[in-house]
């Protein structure tokens, strides 16, 4: 990975981190000071702290996948610590997956009239969802490299002993 491809990433990752700790900042202090614009109904106060905790588990992806990038510029990607970030990041996915189904539920009894919003909804948890799985098969091809990369050292070593 070249080094502006790393710093590109980087930067949209600090601006996403940036902004998404600005706007839960907001979304707290709102909450925390009883100065919402709104009415404050049942709904949205339980809006906004879904969408705070959907931002954490956003925040939680970005670090992990700065971490990877990480490992992936000093070459040690292929190696059991990276497991851990990607296992992050696949449960920010479902966490979020969970958190939409959250919102869904919420969002259901204004949709009596119309419970294809509330489908489609659903549907797109579902598809958040698939994502995860997605990484998980990522995560096992990954598993699959770092055994390859292991046996591959071992080799050398033998050889190097031989020679």
């Amino acid at each position: 990975m070249g080094k502006l491809t790393v710093r590109a990433l980087r930067a949209v990752l600090t601006l996403v981190l940036v902004g998404t700790a600005f706007v839960q900042a907001m979304m707290v202090w709102v909450l925390a000071s009883g100065s919402d614009p709104e009415d404050g109904t049942l709904p949205l106060t339980a809006f906004r702290l879904i969408t705070i905790l959907g931002m954490t588990s956003a925040q939680v992806a970005l670090v992990c996948v700065w971490r990877l990038v990480s490992m992936v510029r000093h070459g040690t990607v292929f190696s059991h610590a990276a497991f851990r970030y990607v296992d992050g990041v696949i449960g920010a996915i479902v966490a979020a997956a969970l958190l939409w189904f959250a919102v869904t539920a919420v969002n259901a009894p204004g949709q009596r009239d119309d419970p294809g919003v509330t489908l489609i909804m659903g549907g797109i948890g579902v598809a958040v969802l698939g994502v995860a799985l997605i990484v998980l098969v990522l995560r096992m091809l990954l598993a699959q490299a770092v055994a390859r990369d292991v046996e591959a050292r071992e080799m050398q070593a033998e050889l190097d002993e031989v020679i």
